[in-house]
């Protein structure tokens, strides 16, 4: 296996991304990695007729950043591990993992996945999306039923 270096944990802030931030955590402890928790705010659609909307949008997209770093910290103080950089941005959740690994090369991407079977997986996801274009290592955490 590998030494990683820098390990990038994406999380949508559920219940179950305490598995999958634990996970990063022991292994950016066993490789002495910097570990980046990644949360994607993604933009709400807007509807360009209605000018009202905008200012309104605006205010809940930045209510969403707040709360979503707030969580990162509170995730975070549950697994302490020596580097550890939180990270909120808006955008497409897959571009937005994608790029980030890309731009700081990220040696490994940790991020959680539903075991889903049928329709819901021909659809794709976003752990399938990071699976088949990350340029590193990516390990998806079964999480939920």
């Amino acid at each position: 296996m590998n030494d990683y270096q820098h390990i990038l944990c994406a999380v949508d802030l559920s219940d179950d991304n305490i598995v999958v931030a634990s996970r990063a955590a022991e292994l950016a402890t066993r490789y002495q990695a910097k570990l980046t928790l990644l949360h994607v705010v993604e933009y709400i659609p807007i509807d360009l007729a209605n000018e009202l909307v905008l200012p309104q949008q605006q205010e809940i997209e930045e209510l969403l950043v707040v709360q979503a770093e707030s969580s990162l910290v509170l995730l975070a103080e549950k697994n302490v591990v020596g580097q550890l950089q939180n990270i909120v941005v808006q955008g497409s959740t897959k571009s937005e993992i994608l790029g980030y690994a890309e731009e700081n090369q990220i040696d490994l991407i940790v991020l959680g996945r539903h075991g889903r079977h049928g329709l819901s997986r021909l659809l794709g996801s976003v752990a399938n999306a990071v699976l088949h274009h990350a340029t590193c290592d990516v390990m998806a955490v079964k999480v939920g039923k």
